[in-house]
């Protein structure tokens, strides 16, 4: 399955998840296969927690290094944040939002996340799951795409 078509397929699960296809393209070759395409809609779908914050720490963590920096918390958040007309400058108040998040999530005091820093802060506030920017459908998406999908699967075969 190439991007645009997975793209086609999952507009109405993902419409608000950025880097979908990174997330699901797990061995970086450019395509889903269809084992990676099961596995990314299993997680959608009917993930648990561990899934779901294991799959957004991959797609946070832009790099691949295995932490999640200042550098990409910035990026991430200054493309999901609205930006509003001010005299002030927007870089400086997301700076300020990477600093607060660094206070609230680094619990080894590193200046960088580990997965076992984002595990810890998912699991005291599941609401951190996505804290830097949507990455999971919503259920409401999640319910029309299962009803869209599952209306008529052979829609979708080459």
């Amino acid at each position: 399955m190439n991007r645009k078509k997975l793209q086609k397929l999952t507009d109405t699960l993902t419409k608000n998840c950025k880097h979908l296809f990174r997330g699901f393209d797990k061995d970086n070759d450019g395509n889903v296969s269809v084992s990676e395409w099961v596995y990314g809609l299993s997680l959608f779908l009917r993930g648990t927690l561990e899934e779901k914050m294991k799959y957004c720490f991959e797609v946070f963590d832009l790099n691949g290094d295995g932490f999640i920096s200042k550098e990409e918390m910035f990026h991430m958040l200054k493309n999901s944040l609205l930006k509003q007309p001010s005299e002030e400058d927007p870089d400086e108040g997301i700076k300020d939002l990477v600093e607060i998040t660094l206070k609230k999530m680094d619990n080894d005091h590193d200046g960088k996340l580990s997965f076992s820093d984002y595990e810890q802060a998912v699991r005291e506030e599941t609401l951190l799951l996505e804290a830097f920017g949507p990455c999971l459908p919503d259920p409401k998406s999640q319910m029309e795409f299962e009803a869209h999908v599952f209306k008529d699967p052979n829609e979708f075969i080459d």
